[in-house]
């Protein structure tokens, strides 16, 4: 037997903001929150089939001050790279430099500077 990957989490200053850009950018519907005094999480689900959920999680963590040594990749389903990555800086990423130098994909920070790399080749949309 092995383990499937089912969720994923990513913490976070402001849960609302990250976890309505990484809904933008997968496409995914906010599907669980936490309300009220005590409003930490966002959980967000794709279609049936898109893969594993993001759980979304205010920390009370500082600002991020060092890469990742986890990110997510994303490839466009009806976009060339180019566009895809202006559209995910449209919803508030940036250009990120973490020394990749010349490379096939695109290395972008979410609104918190969360890496994530857009990939060159696109895949097939769900549905």
């Amino acid at each position: 037997m092995a383990a499937r990957l089912t969720e994923i989490a990513i913490d976070c200053q402001d849960h609302v903001l990250i976890g309505d850009f990484w809904a933008a950018v997968l496409g995914y519907e906010v599907t669980e929150r936490s309300d009220g005094p005590e409003d930490w999480y966002r959980q967000l689900t794709g279609p049936a089939g898109s893969g594993p959920t993001v759980l979304v999680i205010r920390t009370p963590d500082g600002p991020k001050t060092t890469k990742n040594r986890l990110h997510l990749d994303v490839n466009a389903t009806d976009r060339d790279q180019d566009a895809e990555v202006e559209r995910i800086i449209a919803l508030g990423a940036t250009r990120a430099d973490i020394g990749q130098g010349d490379v096939s994909w695109v290395v972008l920070a979410d609104p918190e500077g969360n890496e994530l790399c857009v990939l060159r080749s696109r895949v097939e949309p769900l549905g």
